[in-house]
């Protein structure tokens, strides 16, 4: 069976900041760009199954710059609906609510947007895997999905058997390569956060 490579797309200009992105479409910016583009030497000569990326301008260009000119749009990747926390730092956000954390409290609703819980993000996530798994079992190459920090960490913990919040203890950086495996049968972290040569 295959491997599973996740790809979180390259630098925005809110990703810098720390600014929570989810529906807000922003463009890579220039470093961002090189990122993405830095990646594909991790990416190619492997044979893939299926790779799909989130809709999202960032995953997009991040799949056609690294070299996954097949990858097929799943609107199951978009990253977490941030609700009236769109735009937001974290730091601004426990100005109001000094406890507050996402992976356990999810966000406030915002007028436009209601937000997502993390158990809601899990069902998506795990709606992604299932796609994935079909394409695994085929066994004719890997699957790459192309998307967000936080949806890719709550996928994470979901393929290894973690409740949604579990995706808090896996940092994910822009413009990087994680692979999961299994070993024994069992799904395991083979690597993490994997830059290319030359980049650090």
């Amino acid at each position: 069976m295959g491997d599973l490579l996740l790809v979180r797309h390259g630098e925005t200009e809110w990703s810098a900041s720390g600014r929570h992105t989810s529906f807000t479409d922003l463009p890579l910016t220039e470093r961002g760009e090189g990122q993405a583009a830095s990646l594909a030497p991790l990416l190619s000569g492997r044979t893939y199954s299926l790779v799909l990326t989130s809709p999202l301008t960032r995953a997009t260009h991040t799949a056609e710059l690294a070299g996954l000119t097949e990858a097929v749009i799943d609107p199951d990747l978009h990253e977490w609906d941030y609700g009236g926390y769109e735009g937001m730092t974290t730091a601004a956000i426990r100005f109001d609510r000094p406890d507050w954390e996402l992976w356990r409290d999810g966000v406030a609703p915002g007028p436009d947007h209601e937000g997502e819980s993390p158990a809601e993000v899990g069902v998506r996530a795990d709606r992604v895997l299932t796609r994935a798994d079909t394409a695994l079992a085929r066994r004719d190459g890997d699957v790459v999905l192309i998307a967000h920090a936080h949806f890719l960490r709550v996928l994470t913990a979901r393929r290894l058997g973690l409740p949604p919040a579990g995706g808090r203890l896996f940092r994910l950086d822009t413009g990087t390569v994680s692979r999961l495996s299994t070993e024994h049968g069992r799904p395991v972290i083979a690597e993490w956060n994997t830059l290319p040569s030359g980049r650090g």
